[in-house]
């Protein structure tokens, strides 16, 4: 589950804009992603929170700015391998460039990867990745306890 944090000042997007940014964040993962297809995982695991600043309260080296955007990403449960870490974070960089760079926006990214067997979702362990039941949350896109005849139960 990839929990994105976005830190912008007030004003930095509209309703629309963070509709739209928050889409391409999801599309980042639930697709292959720029060759990773250990990253598709269901759209609902992907999480965006915008913490919109008041203006002069966010600085960049003891100096205000309203001009820069820090994101902070929580991969939790789908740990990059170290080899692929520098695709990854070219990938996400390009794919977010409408929302930053094409903006005159300056930004930041960081990523921290949690274990997944440190995360549950609904109380549920989240099946293995590429399994029926993982390819089964993707299609309803929610998570579902299987029942005995593999259908899926909320």
């Amino acid at each position: 589950m990839p929990l994105w944090n976005v830190y912008c000042t007030e004003g930095t997007y509209s309703k629309e804009d963070k509709r739209a940014f928050a889409q391409a964040i999801t599309d980042i993962y639930a697709s292959e992603a720029g060759g990773l297809p250990a990253m598709t995982m269901p759209r609902f695991y992907v999480v965006v929170v915008f913490h919109d600043v008041p203006q002069d309260s966010l600085f960049i080296g003891g100096v205000p700015r309203a001009d820069f955007v820090r994101i902070s990403i929580d991969h939790i449960a789908y740990a990059m391998p170290a080899e692929l870490r520098e695709l990854l974070l070219k990938f996400i960089n390009k794919s977010i460039h409408p929302h930053v760079r094409d903006r005159g926006l300056d930004w930041e990214i960081h990523i921290d990867d949690t274990p997944r067997d440190q995360w549950t979702i609904q109380g549920m362990r989240p099946p293995d990745t590429g399994s029926e039941e993982e390819l089964r949350w993707i299609r309803d896109n929610r998570p579902s306890k299987p029942t005995s005849h593999g259908a899926s139960t909320k």
